[in-house]
């Protein structure tokens, strides 16, 4: 398994600011597997990481030959509904442009009180060491800056009209209490899909690997063995 942080996020380095959104992070990902010889079987991605992972498969083989094997945990497969539609992002945008912004978010924001309410508010509830990290994590003007980049420049337009014309066998893992992306979401993405199918959790919010970490790695080994085989 190989897990990475997205450009400019986590403990990783941004390599341009305008290579913040969906296409040129899954190419840049692609890219990195290719320099690293990594030819992934599948590709696990958790809320806008799903949308990348579809967008990866399109451009990677596995060793069978096949497109990666795609699992989607509370995948984010869907525009923001109503006005957060088209305010969300305009308001990201003039967010990026104050270099302050990113550096009195993180003061603000990255308090354990504060962490706590936005965690609880996706649906999930984490033990003490998760929040801990959150806060951590928060607290990290870097990362607030390349997250607030990608939510400028995230659109899944394109994404979402080419569903239809995703070759890899999907496997979309919802869970009913997730608040940031409703279960509907991954219902909705699966029945364009040729070959998609929906896992539903119950008891569980978007966080819900960290809620349950090996509950939802049986999951995820049952869907990879469920998945059938390529010719």
């Amino acid at each position: 398994m190989v897990a990475l942080d997205l450009p400019g996020q986590g403990l990783s380095r941004m390599g341009t600011r305008a290579r913040c959104s969906l296409r040129p992070m899954a190419d840049d990902i692609v890219a990195l597997c290719a320099a690293e010889g990594w030819q992934p079987a599948a590709i696990i991605g958790h809320s806008a990481g799903g949308a990348l992972a579809l967008r990866m498969s399109q451009k990677m083989t596995a060793p069978d030959g096949q497109p990666p094997r795609i699992i989607g945990l509370n995948a984010a497969l869907a525009p923001f509904d109503g006005i957060a539609g088209w305010l969300f992002p305009i308001l990201a945008k003039m967010l990026v442009l104050n270099p302050l912004v990113p550096r009195l978010f993180s003061l603000s924001s990255g308090n354990p009180a504060r962490v706590r309410k936005l965690i609880e508010g996706t649906g999930s509830t984490l033990k003490p060491e998760g929040l801990a990290l959150y806060t951590r994590l928060i607290g990290d003007k870097d990362h607030v800056d390349a997250t607030l980049r990608m939510m400028a420049q995230w659109d899944l337009t394109s994404l979402l009209d080419d569903l239809p014309n995703i070759a890899a066998q999907v496997t979309l893992i919802a869970a009913d209490g997730d608040n940031a992306v409703p279960p509907e979401t991954s219902v909705n993405a699966a029945a364009k899909m040729r070959n998609a199918q929906v896992i539903h959790l119950a008891g569980l919010g978007h966080l819900a690997h960290e809620e349950d970490p090996d509950r939802v790695a049986g999951v995820i080994r049952t869907a990879l063995t469920d998945l059938a085989p390529g010719p």
